[in-house]
């Protein structure tokens, strides 16, 4: 142990935290550079903060406050001890509804506040696109704003006092009226009236240096205000007193669509007279899909409130009317709204990806000019652009002149690096020229920092050193920020990252086969630390239940950045650090649709476990649960089941297996079906009908765990007139029609049963994966000879056959051709027999989308068919936290239980009585099961017994 860790964990109440991990998780914030820390500490309250600066006051050890690690800028990493806040101070202390204010703590996330204001039809103004992750304490470190800045202005504007703590330990209380300004501060303006009146640009975005122009006497000498947006650099916030706004009863959004994005930015300025709450842009470059929105290559989104629906939609019909628009919509349904603000939001994570691939970085995230400039400016940008090479797509405040925007730097080579630099340095000189600041939202950090000389002049920049030294003359807090900044070209996070290719097992199609790729995908804006899971999202269940970020999809994606870089992580693929931050990873997928750039921690987390048990022991549970195929056709072929079933009975029999299985002794051994669905289907009369021939995969499940999903399948698809046949093999079953047994494909069918890999995929054993798969290639050769679709009942393996099967054998062609045939239950009805109607079963349904439906299928021909069917209300979103083998797996079982908790089980709780509880993957049938007593039911299973009560 270090003498300052000593040291820290002797003052400090908190969590003091030296170790990789910990140290390894705030190596990065969400901008391109990186910093590995001393320490972590999260301190209880403001004692805890005071001790660990004196602690590292005494050290010569800087100190980084650090909130959700959004930052754009790098201004949340740091060298020495970074306080997180995260996990203690984040209470809500205090909201008087009255005056329409509240006291936080700087831990708290937005969203809290937000939930505790609306039930007084209050809210906090500003509202970043990271608002369900981002902290108070953040937003005042960077002076954040968001969408309805054009209404409610920035963070500053809605602060009444803050709670500091200075480096050398001094508590101030900030307000206007030079309220709690440290000694010197005061004679400093007071010397430099005439610069603070005329050296800072007039626009409502400058967000850049320090706001020491609010200490002018005619603006307040607001000591709080002029704290805002300085970066943890000044003082430590302990607690802050902010201001709430009342909230619209009703709001509308008017989405107006332009040619193209000059149009749409010329546009902006002219609708602020009437009074907007936003007025946001985006171009057609940046749109995954522009279903829903109107016509046009770029779009105005501008949200109008009143007291009624009515009111607010009359408001936004008035926008309507006074742009000059190729098309418009006006949405004044909440749900509607949701989802476009949806497209918005996401956009920080969508533009990382260029639209062929390319990787995009931030660095030039949040210019700001003047709204009237905002068409001119873009322009220039565009051509400065085009004059480097570059690629960027362009977004934001239009309404405030504030523009995102990634662009396509090459930051991993020394030439791209350089170009980098110009680039830099000539938009900051546009900017300027255009009477903007350099930063209009996410502070300067290391990325401007080193600019401002161009914005303000050198000796202005002097000035904000004086400032600095006014709080802080040990340069304690957060130093290379704002002021003596690190270079912008130095501290990048990929230059540690390895060169040469690493050697996979899987394909990495979309990173160009390059894992290191994959890795840097995730660029840090977390919307996987969400605490709730938003409509039928998924991402990211093991977060929501321990609230640890390692156990995010970002803390994962940061210590497989450390192991590639082998400077904090140095054991490579063996690290433990990563092995343990990866075994609560549910596998569920839905960081790879939830996440904006679409990490996809399930298949780096098989890779990982690939490569870790590389010839060597594997826990219990990869045997006992990654050979699960093997095992139940053994028991299969033997006749075993019943004995299986009564010896998994006996308590004490039961105990010593699943001891020696590796499985969570909380957990029930499901029954093995006493008759196969393969057997059944052997024994069935011979079938009549001449429709459409579908091939049904009989999946490991569906097979030994439950042949009733197969029969119910069997039973609709034969009603809806499609021919069912079975994937050959030479025990039988050979594909035809399922009448006859063809010549041909006995001949070159091959002995054994297809299999998804999906078991072997989700424990890591990836050369079984493939060996597996490859033989149901084999096997599957006279399917891929005819047009027949292959349905796949179970959504896992559904999900194997369609992302893991061609990503593991990318290198043979019939992978992707077998993967492209895969289709759902409800897909193959309404591709194949669009005339067919479902009986009308027409009671509600209660239940969960399975986590990779959502994740890779998608569930629109679900939805479309229970609604068919009388099937009403909405399946929860989120994982029912059995998850294949991780339920089982002995020391998960509480996480399990508190992911079904998150939304399964609450939904079929609070179910209608005379509810149908739907779940499609035998994983949340048992979890409902084995937790609820609830039988759920796929809804193969549902349509069947319409049809035979019909």
């Amino acid at each position: 142990m270090t003498d300052l860790e000593a040291a820290l964990r002797g003052a400090v109440r908190g969590e003091v935290a030296f170790d990789v991990t910990s140290r390894a998780l705030t190596t990065m914030d969400a901008s391109n550079y990186r910093r590995v820390p001393l320490g972590v500490v999260a301190p209880r309250d403001a004692d805890d903060v005071a001790a660990v600066l004196a602690v590292c006051r005494e050290h010569a050890v800087p100190v980084v406050a650090r909130g959700g690690g959004t930052s754009i800028a790098g201004q949340a990493t740091g060298t020495g001890v970074v306080l997180d806040f995260t996990r203690h101070m984040n209470r809500l202390v205090s909201l008087d509804p009255g005056a329409r204010t509240a006291v936080v703590q700087p831990g708290l996330v937005l969203d809290r506040l937000q939930e505790a204001a609306a039930p007084h039809g209050l809210r906090f103004g500003p509202d970043p696109s990271t608002h369900s992750r981002c902290t108070l304490g953040g937003m005042i470190g960077n002076n954040s704003c968001g969408s309805h800045s054009v209404a409610w202005g920035t963070t500053a504007d809605s602060v009444d006092e803050l709670t500091v703590l200075t480096a050398r330990g001094r508590s101030l209380r900030l307000g206007p009226g030079w309220a709690g300004a440290p000694p010197g501060l005061r004679e400093l303006v007071d010397g430099e009236l005439a610069r603070l009146r005329t050296g800072f640009p007039d626009l409502p975005r400058r967000i850049s240096g320090y706001a020491l122009d609010a200490l002018l006497p005619e603006r307040g000498a607001d000591v709080a205000r002029s704290f805002c947006g300085s970066e943890g650099t000044l003082g430590v916030l302990t607690e802050a007193v902010v201001r709430l706004v009342e909230a619209p009863r009703s709001r509308a959004l008017a989405v107006l669509g332009y040619a193209d994005e000059a149009g749409a930015a010329e546009a902006a300025a002219g609708l602020l007279p009437l009074g907007p709450l936003t007025v946001e842009g985006m171009a057609v470059d940046l749109v995954p899909s522009t279903r829903g929105l109107p016509r046009g290559g770029a779009w105005l989104f501008v949200e109008t409130g009143g007291d009624t629906e009515a009111e607010a939609r009359a408001r936004a019909e008035a926008v309507v009317r006074a742009a000059d628009v190729v098309d418009a919509l006006v949405v004044a349904d909440p749900a509607g709204q949701r989802a476009l603000w949806r497209v918005r939001e996401d956009a920080s994570g969508t533009a990382t990806r260029m639209p062929g691939g390319a990787e995009a970085w931030p660095g030039w995230e949040d210019c700001a000019v003047p709204p009237a400039r905002l068409g001119a400016y873009l322009r220039d940008f565009r051509g400065l652009l085009a004059a480097h090479g570059l690629r960027g797509t362009p977004y934001g405040h239009f309404g405030d002149g504030c523009i995102h925007v990634r662009i396509d730097f090459d930051l991993l080579t020394a030439a791209g690096v350089a170009r980098f630099r110009r680039f830099s340095e000539e938009l900051a000189d546009v900017v300027v020229a255009h009477g903007g600041s350099l930063s209009g939202e996410h502070g300067d950090g290391q990325a401007r920092a080193e600019l401002l000389p161009r914005m303000y002049g050198e000796e202005t920049v002097a000035l904000f050193e004086r400032a600095k030294a006014v709080w802080d003359p040990d340069d304690l807090l957060n130093p290379g920020m704002l002021v003596r900044p690190e270079p912008l070209d130095a501290n990048l996070r990929f230059s540690v990252l390895p060169r040469g290719p690493v050697d996979v097992a899987f394909g990495y199609p979309a990173d160009g086969g390059d894992f290191s790729a994959a890795v840097r995908r995730c660029v840090g804006v977390a919307k996987c630390r969400t605490t709730s899971a938003a409509g039928s999202s998924v991402m990211c269940p093991s977060f929501r239940a321990t609230g640890e970020e390692e156990h995010s999809t970002r803390g994962r994606a940061r210590l497989l950045h450390e192991m590639l870089a082998g400077e904090l992580v140095t054991d490579g693929w063996r690290s433990t650090e990563v092995r343990d931050a990866l075994d609560l990873c549910l596998s569920c997928k839905g960081c790879r649709s939830d996440c904006p750039v679409e990490v996809d921690m399930a298949t780096y987390k098989a890779e990982f476990l690939h490569h870790h048990y590389a010839g060597r022991r594997r826990p219990a549970a990869h045997y006992a649960l990654g050979w699960l195929p093997v095992w139940l056709r053994w028991a299969s072929r033997a006749r075993l089941a019943p004995v299986v079933n009564a010896l998994s009975a006996v308590g004490p029999l039961a105990a010593v297996a699943k001891r020696l299985g590796g499985i969570a002794g909380e957990r029930h051994v499901p029954r093995l079906a006493g008759e196969t669905f393969s057997r059944w289907w052997r024994g069935r009369p011979a079938p009549t009908g001449g429709g459409d021939l579908v091939v049904l995969w009989p999946d490991t499940f569906t097979e030994h765990l439950s042949p009733s999903v197969g029969r119910a399948a069997v039973r609709v698809l034969e009603a809806a007139g499609l021919r069912v046949a079975l994937p050959p093999t030479l025990a039988g079953g050979a594909l035809a029609d399922g009448r006859t047994r063809a010549a041909t494909a006995l001949l070159t069918a091959r002995r054994g049963r297809v299999c998804c890999g999906l078991t072997y995929v989700s424990t890591g054993q990836l050369d079984r994966a493939r060996a597996v798969l490859r033989r149901t290639l084999d096997l599957m050769a006279p399917v891929l000879e005819t047009p027949a679709p292959v349905v796949v009942l179970e959504p896992s393996c559904a999900a194997a056959l369609r992302t893991d099967l061609p990503e593991l054998l990318h290198d043979d062609p019939r992978a992707a051709r077998l993967a492209a045939r895969v289709v759902t239950f409800a897909e193959v009805l309404e591709r194949h027999a669009p005339d067919w109607t479902p009986p009308a079963l027409d009671v509600p349904a209660v239940g969960q989308t399975h986590c990779h439906q959502h994740a890779v299928l998608g569930d629109a021909a679900d939805r479309r068919l229970r609604e068919a069917a009388g099937l009403t209300g909405e399946l929860s979103g989120g994982c029912c936290g059995l998850a294949g083998n991780f339920g089982f797996e002995a020391g998960h079982y509480e996480v399990s239980v508190a992911c079904a908790e998150d939304q399964l089980l609450p939904a079929v709780r609070e179910a209608p009585e005379g509810s149908v509880v739907l779940a499609d993957g035998y994983s949340c049938r048992t979890q409902l099961e084995q937790l609820a007593g609830a039988r759920a039911r796929h809804l193969a299973e549902a349509l069947a017994e319409g049809l035979e009560g019909s």
